[in-house]
């Protein structure tokens, strides 16, 4: 069974930065599509950014120009950069590979 590993998450004050990962336990070519979601309590869970195979990316609104998805082949790995971090971005960050497959979350506070 595929397994998908977050990591990176943690406590950061406003404006600070974080970088999550998201490892595979196969060749994340393998998912046509690998995406980053959150759900803050008492809300639906959202997306964040998405990355293709084939190298497109797509992006929340509420993110855009202060997060970068990318990826490591070699290292099977999917990260999220966030930076400007706002108190908003508070949730539990969630990777997904292809339509199916989830990780178990890490979650993302910001707070002073």
């Amino acid at each position: 069974q595929v397994q998908l590993v977050e990591s990176g998450g943690g406590l950061v004050q406003p404006g600070g930065s974080l970088r999550l990962s998201c490892t595979a336990s196969t060749s994340i070519f393998s998912f046509v599509v690998m995406g980053w979601y959150r759900q803050a309590p008492g809300k639906q869970r959202e997306l964040v950014a998405s990355l293709s195979r084939g190298g497109d990316t797509n992006y929340a609104d509420s993110v855009k120009g202060r997060c970068t998805i990318s990826r490591d082949n070699a290292k099977n790995t999917v990260y999220l950069q966030m930076n400007s971090l706002k108190p908003e971005d508070t949730a539990v960050y969630y990777c997904k590979g292809g339509y199916m497959t989830w990780g178990q979350g890490t979650q993302v506070t910001v707070s002073s």
